[in-house]
């Protein structure tokens, strides 16, 4: 993938729950919306108004991840969402030095903060995926 180049999501991408999944592809949307604004030089109010409302949708993407994690006593639960943490962190610090000075929203800034969800879906939401659907067998089989 380019590194400026907008990202479409991918059922590559599934974790196997729809509610996720769509989390994600919200997301990647908000991304790919501040990408074009970056690119089109759009006034630093409404990149700032968007990195916010990235903000405040990745705390409710990750804590409906982190739920159902945590209903199901998934063993790596808090380093993952300590990942989660850094992601708001970031996105947190990202929109203070943007407030600050407008000209700290590069789409570098942009794609390294995009590129690290990625990364995390890629690698560490991939690694429930199998525990997640043992569990899902289990309870069907237990319906049965």
């Amino acid at each position: 993938m380019s590194r400026t180049e907008k990202i479409d999501w991918d059922p590559k991408y599934s974790v196997d729950v729809e509610e996720i999944d769509e989390c994600q592809k919200k997301i990647f949307e908000m991304f790919n919306e501040l990408i074009d604004m970056k690119k089109s030089n759009t006034k630093a109010k409404e990149c700032v108004n968007l990195i916010s409302d990235i903000n405040d949708f990745s705390k409710l993407y990750f804590s409906r991840e982190e739920k159902i994690l945590k209903k199901r006593g998934y063993p790596d639960f808090d380093s993952h969402i300590k990942a989660h943490r850094q992601f708001i962190r970031s996105s947190i610090g990202l929109r203070r030095e943007i407030a600050e000075e407008v000209n700290n929203l590069t789409l570098e800034v942009i794609l390294e903060l995009r590129d690290w969800l990625v990364n995390h879906i890629e690698t560490s939401d991939s690694l429930y995926i199998p525990f997640l659907r043992i569990h899902q067998y289990i309870d069907d089989r237990n319906k049965k």
